[in-house]
């Protein structure tokens, strides 16, 4: 029972962190998949910045409400899995995706902002939604609700800047960017799939 309640909890932390890493992977992925089509300048970011942040913002409303419904890990490990399963589409369409984009709006700030969404609106948005449901899963005791939000929420962020950094300083330099998408996916399905078949605890773990 307590292995049980100790597997879950870290692979819980695991999941919360790597999705942190995954988001910001993508975000800066996205612009040099959308710099062919509509370069690369102020504005082209500032449609990805508002687009990753209105999906995260939706993310975190659904996994909130989703996390009242019986909360899992098995669920909680199903957003990677759905994460990675709606960022492939990305690596296998956005070449030609983006051409009729660029053939369709002569603006490209508005061109960038509609690219952004349709790419990479609904995986951001699914990964949001784990910190929340994660946090469920965690607490048993509303009194200490902060200080396990406060732990969770740190180690997605120190996921996220070590994707940033990793990403922006490793990554694009060994590979081609469809690879990384890949090889990211590849990770949460691994991820997703690990905590799928570990014995449950079907209610609070802390």
């Amino acid at each position: 029972m307590l292995y049980t309640w100790l597997v879950n909890r870290v692979m819980v932390f695991c999941i919360a962190g790597w999705s942190g890493f995954f988001v910001m992977g993508i975000e800066l992925l996205s612009g040099r998949i959308l710099a062919p089509s509509f370069g690369s300048g102020i504005y082209v970011w500032g449609g990805i910045i508002t687009v990753f942040m209105l999906a995260l913002s939706l993310g975190y409303l659904l996994g909130g409400r989703w996390s009242l419904q019986e909360p899992t890990l098995r669920r909680l490990a199903l957003l990677l899995v759905l994460a990675a399963a709606t960022t492939a589409p990305v690596a296998l369409t956005a070449e030609t995706l983006l051409d009729r984009l660029f053939d369709a709006f002569h603006d490209p700030r508005y061109g960038s902002l509609v690219s952004a969404t349709l790419l990479f609106f609904v995986p951001t948005a699914i990964c949001g939604m784990v910190s929340p449901y994660a946090v469920r899963l965690l607490v048993s005791e509303y009194r200490v609700t902060g200080q396990v939000a406060g732990l969770l929420y740190f180690v997605s962020t120190l996921g996220s800047a070590a994707g940033t950094l990793i990403t922006s300083f490793y990554l694009v330099l060994w590979f081609d960017v469809t690879h990384i998408l890949w090889g990211m996916s590849a990770i949460s399905l691994a991820l997703g799939a690990a905590g799928a078949v570990l014995p449950q605890r079907h209610h609070a773990l802390a």
